[in-house]
């Protein structure tokens, strides 16, 4: 092992650029394209993730995609680095075009109760204990600071932004069953600095924004990011209810979830309906085609820039936590 770096391809015929890194003595990092939010690029991370997972190599021992990146962990007793690199680069040799990939993904629909009484809960603990001149909590919510930071004329704009699209979960992972959200249509795109410091408690199902990821909070547990509200169960470790299939986690990577708001009784009388095992996940196997996707994106373009705009101009002259 000379380097970190083990190997670099350019990117080709709709392809990113690949970089190769050795990640110790016993896994290679893969990066595709540049240190950008680029959501065709967690497309490709996914499509590389399937096929490694088909192949099978003897001596793989995990496979961890990460929204650029796919760590993959290999048994060196059975598979030398060289060998690795070799299939890899076969692998990404093989596969499809960008607009030519479809990738396993279901549609998944949740219920949210914005501006709970659980999240504005969390947000009077932190600025009892921990900080009460955050200009991200004034007011007692993280909504209205929300508002302001993305140029935004009421709640409602918010709730809109929320709801009107499909979040696109990249990946799963900083802690256990937490998902990596982002909006799918651009033109609903909101995006927000973090706590600073962050919070000591947030309620098991919260809904959080941080940049412009969306994340549901799977246990009680400290966290960064603005709440907005709270959604249902996404982790159980016994599996009590068929919506969780084989693992404790709902989410997987490629899933599409889409929110609808619903009134704060009627979110915890589902939650008392999952407690009793009698509720059922809106889920619906629905394969995506990354090209379509592609081709639909211009059509927004203008109006994803126009909003993209008037939210630059709120960040300038609105203060960071």
């Amino acid at each position: 092992m000379s380097g970190p770096i083990a190997d670099r391809t350019p990117g080709v015929d709709g392809k990113p650029s690949i970089v190769y890194r050795h990640a110790g003595e016993r896994a290679v990092l893969i990066e595709y394209g540049e240190m950008e939010l680029d959501l065709t690029l967690n497309f490709f991370v996914l499509a590389v993730d399937k096929a490694l997972r088909e192949r099978e190599l003897r001596g793989v021992v995990e496979v961890a995609p990460g929204f650029r990146s796919v760590l993959v962990r290999y048994q060196p007793d059975n598979l030398s680095a060289g060998a690795l690199l070799t299939e890899l680069r076969t692998l990404h040799e093989e596969l499809p075009a960008e607009h030519d990939i479809e990738i396993p993904s279901r549609r998944i629909r949740l219920p949210v109760a914005l501006d709970d009484s659980q999240t504005r809960q969390a947000v009077k603990r932190y600025i009892d204990g921990i900080r009460d001149d955050a200009p991200n909590c004034e007011g007692g919510n993280n909504i209205d600071y929300i508002v302001r930071y993305n140029g935004l004329s009421s709640r409602d704009d918010l709730w809109a932004s929320v709801t009107g699209t499909e979040q696109w979960n990249g990946f799963v992972g900083f802690f256990p069953g937490l998902p990596f959200m982002f909006p799918m249509d651009p033109r609903y795109i909101v995006s927000v600095p973090k706590y600073n410091p962050t919070r000591t408690w947030t309620a098991e199902g919260a809904l959080g924004l941080g940049g412009p990821c969306f994340a549901i909070y799977p246990v009680e547990s400290p966290g960064g990011y603005q709440l907005l509200g709270r959604t249902v169960r996404i982790f159980d470790l016994e599996r009590r209810n068929s919506g969780f299939g084989d693992s404790p986690f709902l989410l997987r990577p490629g899933d599409r979830v889409s929110f609808y708001q619903v009134e704060e009784d009627q979110l915890l009388a589902e939650w008392e309906k999952i407690e009793a095992g009698e509720y059922t996940y809106e889920i619906e196997d629905s394969p995506f085609d990354v090209g379509a996707y592609l081709e639909w994106l211009p059509e927004v373009a203008d109006e994803a820039a126009e909003r993209r705009q008037k939210a630059e101009a709120a960040w300038a002259s609105t203060p960071v936590p």
